[in-house]
């Protein structure tokens, strides 16, 4: 079982972890190379950051790529050229019992977005009956583990100029990412 697959190598892992800032930091170093590291918060012991750094085509380390948490909100690449501040922001939150993502800065009202699960592509995807936005979007925790996407699991619901996308449903696969 592919669930079992992905215990087994964060098991064989080498792993470093500290305390630091109000937040339990682990490091995971795969026998393929491959690195993630996890941030999770002491108080509530939710998962705040996910990131990973795969090797590169020459062995080399590549850059941090995220999967769960803000993208780096403090690398400013240059000064002259900026993402204006009002674009919609995707972000990945996860909770206890569920997966969720955010988009802030995402004014319409709640009938306009139609949010699906594309089960042969394993993806989901935003759309909005205007057509001012569009996402589409894999769900990594899912790929990993081989578990099928079924729509039935997604729910959305939007507040305050962000729309808050959930898949739950999904209890031993989040209680997975959280037993190490």
């Amino acid at each position: 079982m592919a669930v079992q697959h992905w215990a087994d190598a964060l098991r064989k892992a080498k792993k470093t972890a500290l305390i630091s800032d109000g937040k339990r930091k682990a490091h995971y170093l795969f026998e393929d190379g491959n690195e993630m590291a996890e941030e999770y918060d002491l108080k509530t012991d939710e998962l705040v950051l996910r990131k990973w750094r795969h090797k590169t085509t020459f062995g080399g380390q590549g850059q941090w790529t995220w999967e769960v948490g803000e993208t780096n909100p403090n690398d400013i690449t240059s000064d002259v050229i900026k993402e204006n501040c009002s674009n919609p922001l995707f972000m990945r939150k996860d909770t206890k019992a569920s997966f969720q993502w955010r988009i802030r800065n995402i004014s319409y009202p709640v009938e306009v977005y139609s949010v699906s699960a594309e089960p042969t592509e394993r993806c989901c995807v935003i759309r909005t009956s205007n057509k001012k936005y569009y996402k589409k979007f894999s769900i990594p925790d899912l790929d990993r583990c081989q578990l099928p996407l079924e729509s039935t699991a997604l729910s959305f619901t939007h507040a305050n100029n962000t729309l808050i996308i959930s898949v739950s449903e999904l209890s031993p696969l989040v209680s997975l990412n959280h037993f190490l």
